[in-house]
């Protein structure tokens, strides 16, 4: 009888495994992208409001759609090293508690964006946790080896949603935004996928060097990485950024160039690893360039 009790015991929930369902660290990038598209939507400093309640209300819908993903993904996330501590393939929260947690979290969210920001905010917002949350986690994820390129889009809307917080309408800076992060998506995923490769063939997810190969992965991340360089050239080539903007694009694009053509030509098992950490910080770099020449800019015209 003690042997059955202790086998199905299970560890309370503690705030921490609620803390990981939103994935933290995924949403503090997003929010610094969303931020920043607040940022250049204003000529001088964006209203109070859309910053505070746009910020936090993005936040919550983006952790609702990370905690939905966790639900849906549970039994691929159980066969998974990478992913198998995470809060509900441990047991720690039940597939109902994480559901009735992100539930509270998407109501929050577009409480918050409808009521304290603009309509057009909170749909866009919504469009995107269900874009990210159950088209792509649902569909795409297990479809397609191309899931991460459509599925991007919703990744890629942070900095238009916070541009459409500040001013209610969708600019067309605003979607070279969305077109950085789109094309950023793939060459930052798919040197993951390279990395493990193994995990993802065992869980039946058919990533790009899952269904192809890690060669033919290697390649295409090279070209992605040489279509982003030049969507990178945009926002200065329209008007949108200056020069501090164009010599950092510049710069952080040839040292991904450099980590992707090393990532084609070396057969090194550490080099997919420092190539997915290398595209987190050449992402929030790029974009506090933006917003850097934003101000510099301003100060002196």
């Amino acid at each position: 009888m003690s042997a059955v009790q202790t086998s199905s015991f299970q560890p309370a929930a503690s705030w921490r495994d609620y803390y990981e369902l939103g994935k933290p660290r995924v949403v503090m990038l997003i929010m610094f992208t969303a931020i920043a598209g607040m940022f250049l939507a204003a000529p001088s400093w964006p209203p109070a409001s859309a910053l505070i309640f746009g910020t936090l209300g993005i936040a919550l819908a983006a952790s609702a759609a990370a905690a939905i993903n966790h639900v849906l993904d549970r039994r691929f996330d159980e066969q998974m090293a990478r992913t198998r501590n995470r809060p509900l393939p441990t047991g720690h929260v039940t597939e109902r508690q994480a559901l009735s947690y992100a539930l509270v979290l998407a109501v929050l969210s577009m409480v918050l964006l409808w009521g304290c920001v603009n309509a057009l905010t909170a749909v866009l917002t919504f469009c995107s946790l269900i874009g990210y949350a159950v088209i792509y986690t649902v569909w795409l994820k297990h479809a397609t080896p191309q899931n991460i390129v459509i599925g991007g889009a919703a990744g890629a809307a942070p900095p238009v949603l916070g541009w459409t917080a500040v001013t209610g309408s969708v600019d067309p800076h605003a979607l070279l935004l969305f077109l950085i992060i789109f094309t950023w998506t793939p060459p930052h995923f798919w040197a993951l996928a390279i990395a493990r490769r193994d995990e993802y063939a065992k869980a039946g997810i058919p990533m790009l060097p899952v269904a192809y190969s890690s060669d033919f992965t290697r390649l295409h991340i090279l070209l992605y990485t040489i279509l982003l360089v030049i969507v990178t050239l945009l926002p200065y080539l329209t008007g949108m950024s200056g020069l501090i903007y164009l010599a950092a694009a510049l710069i952080l694009g040839a040292l991904f160039l450099f980590r992707a053509l090393q990532l084609k030509v070396r057969q090194d098992a550490r080099l997919p690893m420092q190539t997915f950490g290398y595209s987190i910080t050449y992402l929030a770099l790029l974009f506090a360039a933006l917003l850097i020449d934003h101000y510099v800019t301003i100060r002196l015209t």
